[in-house]
């Protein structure tokens, strides 16, 4: 048999196909991965806190607050010139700032964080500023819930928006009387952190489930050994843990990482009804049943009608409104839902409806109602 002549390929060409061989050799080999503790569970007590505090933002263009309709923006920028040792004489007419802004600083302040480390801050007008673009935040305390002082914050406020006016036309994009300062705030104290305390941490769940609590205690005691960890109810989980912090931190480490077994969450249907929406998890099944959704419309159609006078009458014309209100119902016809062991099931089901959004969700709480939903119904 008479040998195939040798086609030249190009290195290119070739570390392509090597590439795409190891990833088929090697991709149907890899592991799924699996749900960690650290994804359904944290310690109690390793938390943030929330700070808030009040501030003035300065060097706008013009697009201010107006302080003949905000008092307290001049009142605020008074007292702050005041401290830096500068007073207006007394009788003097209050200032009109245009170039100054009220605002609500908010943070966050995360667990452990220590001295002299930087948080984020989110900087909100409270007046009426046009837009907070190009300004600067000065330098503002934030106060936790006790009232004490735990950060400062100052910087250049980033907004990301754009906006122009002019004649009365106006157009903008995003937001612009908010905005964001990165590492805005210095620390100034830290928060106590009870995670040394005792001889147990406690693991919350983040969402009450027996059975997923009692799996987290089975893969502690599997790797740590029987008796290290219980589940006291649907969302607590005690674990004993050494003393020394060294190994404590480690052992969270090390508890954090352990994988869990799969589990089916609760069958759960949650329904946004502002906007519509509707979202399914995969444990939800539908039984059969059978739906009649018909469509009521109204419409009302104004029309102007004029009456002329007659002439030489002295009358005057009048302009008057006819209403024409129709009523149109649509037939509703009875549709026959199968059984629907499966998500896949469920959302070809209740598409074949043709129903829209906020539709479905009437329909959805009739099924619920009816006993053919086998899912929780959450509206929010």
């Amino acid at each position: 048999m008479k040998a195939l002549p040798h086609l030249p390929v190009s290195p290119r060409l070739a570390r392509t196909l090597w590439l795409l061989l190891a990833v088929a050799a090697t991709g149907f080999s890899a592991p799924a991965h699996a749900l960690r503790i650290k994804e359904v569970a944290a310690v109690q007590g390793v938390r943030s806190n929330q700070l808030s505090g009040y501030g003035l933002v300065v060097g706008l263009d013009g697009t201010g607050d107006q302080s003949s309709q905000m008092p307290i923006t001049a009142q605020a920028m008074a007292n702050y010139l005041q401290q830096m040792g500068i007073s207006l004489p007394p009788g003097t007419r209050a200032p009109q700032l245009k170039n100054v802004a009220t605002v609500v600083i908010t943070a966050q302040l995360p667990a452990f964080a220590q001295p002299g480390q930087s948080i984020d801050v989110s900087v909100s007008s409270i007046g009426n500023a046009r837009s907070l673009k190009g300004g600067t935040l000065i330098a503002a305390p934030l106060r936790g819930a006790d009232g004490e002082i735990y950060a400062l914050a100052q910087g250049n406020v980033v907004v990301a928006g754009a906006g122009a006016s002019s004649g009365g036309s106006k157009v903008q994009v995003n937001h612009l009387s908010a905005g964001r300062i990165p590492d805005g705030a210095q620390v100034e104290r830290s928060v106590p952190t009870p995670l040394h305390d005792g001889d147990t941490i406690t693991l919350g769940l983040d969402a009450s489930d027996f059975q997923t609590a009692r799996k987290v205690a089975q893969a502690i005691n599997a790797r740590q050994g029987n008796g290290t960890a219980m589940a006291i109810d649907g969302r607590t989980v005690r674990v004993k843990a050494p003393q020394d912090p060294g190994a404590r931190v480690n052992f969270i480490a090390e508890l954090e990482e352990l994988p869990l077994p799969d589990t089916s969450p609760a069958a759960k249907v949650v329904i946004n009804a502002r906007t519509g929406s509707i979202v399914l998890n995969q444990a939800v099944t539908l039984g059969p049943c059978a739906i009649a959704h018909g469509n009521l419309s109204i419409t009302i159609a104004s029309t102007p009608v004029i009456s002329q006078p007659n002439p030489l009458s002295q009358g005057q014309t009048v302009v008057a409104q006819k209403s024409d209100i129709t009523i149109k119902q649509e037939p509703g016809n009875i549709i026959q839902m199968p059984a629907s062991p499966q998500l896949a099931d469920v959302v070809k089901a209740l598409n074949s409806l043709g129903a829209t959004p906020q539709d479905l969700l009437a329909i959805l709480q009739a099924i619920k109602a009816a006993g053919a939903l086998n899912a929780e119904l959450e509206v929010i």
